[in-house]
Protein backbone atom coordinates (compact mmCIF):
# COMPACT_ATOMS: atom_id res chain seq x y z
CA UNK A 1 0.00 0.00 0.00
CA UNK A 2 1.52 3.40 -0.97
CA UNK A 3 1.85 5.43 1.84
CA UNK A 4 0.94 9.12 2.00
CA UNK A 5 3.31 11.74 1.36
CA UNK A 6 0.70 14.57 3.28
CA UNK A 7 2.29 14.74 6.82
CA UNK A 8 0.56 15.69 9.68
CA UNK A 9 2.14 17.30 12.71
CA UNK A 10 1.45 19.24 15.52
CA UNK A 11 5.01 20.91 17.18
CA UNK A 12 3.92 24.36 16.03
CA UNK A 13 0.05 24.66 16.81
CA UNK A 14 -0.20 22.57 19.42
CA UNK A 15 -3.07 21.79 17.05
CA UNK A 16 -2.81 19.15 14.05
CA UNK A 17 -1.45 20.93 11.02
CA UNK A 18 0.41 20.32 7.31
CA UNK A 19 4.06 20.01 8.32
CA UNK A 20 5.80 23.43 7.37
CA UNK A 21 2.84 25.27 6.98
CA UNK A 22 0.73 27.00 9.32
CA UNK A 23 -2.61 25.75 7.81
CA UNK A 24 -4.40 23.52 10.61
CA UNK A 25 -5.95 19.91 9.98
CA UNK A 26 -9.60 21.94 11.04
CA UNK A 27 -9.07 24.78 9.09
CA UNK A 28 -9.33 22.61 5.43
CA UNK A 29 -11.66 20.32 7.31
CA UNK A 30 -14.07 23.75 7.41
CA UNK A 31 -13.36 24.96 3.94
CA UNK A 32 -14.07 21.99 2.46
CA UNK A 33 -17.00 20.26 4.56
CA UNK A 34 -17.91 23.39 6.16
CA UNK A 35 -18.21 25.75 3.54
CA UNK A 36 -18.67 23.63 0.78
CA UNK A 37 -15.22 24.39 -1.36
CA UNK A 38 -13.51 21.86 -3.35
CA UNK A 39 -10.34 20.25 -2.53
CA UNK A 40 -8.98 22.41 -5.69
CA UNK A 41 -10.05 25.32 -4.79
CA UNK A 42 -8.90 25.02 -1.35
CA UNK A 43 -5.71 23.85 -2.38
CA UNK A 44 -5.31 27.00 -4.48
CA UNK A 45 -6.51 29.47 -1.82
CA UNK A 46 -4.17 28.17 0.90
CA UNK A 47 -0.99 27.23 -1.85
CA UNK A 48 -0.95 23.43 -0.92
CA UNK A 49 -1.08 20.48 -3.40
CA UNK A 50 -4.36 18.72 -3.98
CA UNK A 51 -2.91 16.10 -1.61
CA UNK A 52 -2.29 18.05 1.39
CA UNK A 53 -6.12 18.55 1.19
CA UNK A 54 -7.35 15.27 0.70
CA UNK A 55 -4.31 14.80 3.61
CA UNK A 56 -6.00 16.85 6.25
CA UNK A 57 -9.41 15.63 5.54
CA UNK A 58 -8.47 12.01 6.08
CA UNK A 59 -6.18 12.69 9.32
CA UNK A 60 -9.68 15.14 10.11
CA UNK A 61 -11.58 11.67 10.02
CA UNK A 62 -9.50 8.73 11.18
CA UNK A 63 -8.43 10.82 14.44
CA UNK A 64 -12.21 12.02 15.57
CA UNK A 65 -11.37 11.53 19.46
CA UNK A 66 -8.02 14.14 18.99
CA UNK A 67 -9.90 16.22 16.48
CA UNK A 68 -12.93 16.74 19.35
CA UNK A 69 -10.76 17.53 22.17
CA UNK A 70 -8.90 20.24 19.78
CA UNK A 71 -12.08 21.61 19.11
CA UNK A 72 -12.65 21.62 23.06
CA UNK A 73 -9.52 23.70 23.69
CA UNK A 74 -10.05 26.15 21.45
CA UNK A 75 -13.61 26.91 22.54
CA UNK A 76 -12.18 27.35 25.71
CA UNK A 77 -9.19 29.88 25.15
CA UNK A 78 -12.29 31.52 22.78
CA UNK A 79 -14.35 31.49 26.01
CA UNK A 80 -11.43 33.25 28.51
CA UNK A 81 -10.50 35.73 25.75
CA UNK A 82 -13.92 36.60 25.57
CA UNK A 83 -14.17 36.86 29.53
CA UNK A 84 -10.92 38.58 29.25
CA UNK A 85 -12.87 41.53 27.06
CA UNK A 86 -11.86 40.10 23.96
CA UNK A 87 -14.46 40.51 20.33
CA UNK A 88 -14.61 38.21 17.14
CA UNK A 89 -13.24 39.56 13.87
CA UNK A 90 -16.89 39.99 12.75
CA UNK A 91 -17.50 42.19 15.74
CA UNK A 92 -14.36 44.29 14.79
CA UNK A 93 -15.82 45.11 11.51
CA UNK A 94 -18.87 45.52 12.75
CA UNK A 95 -17.44 48.39 14.85
CA UNK A 96 -15.69 49.47 11.86
CA UNK A 97 -18.84 49.78 9.47
CA UNK A 98 -21.18 51.77 12.04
Amino acid sequence: MAQSSVRIVTEVHDEPHIEGRRVTVRRIQGLVEGAGKSAEEVAEQLDLDVADVYGALQYYHSHPDEMAAVEGQRAEREAAAREAGAVSFSELKDDESA
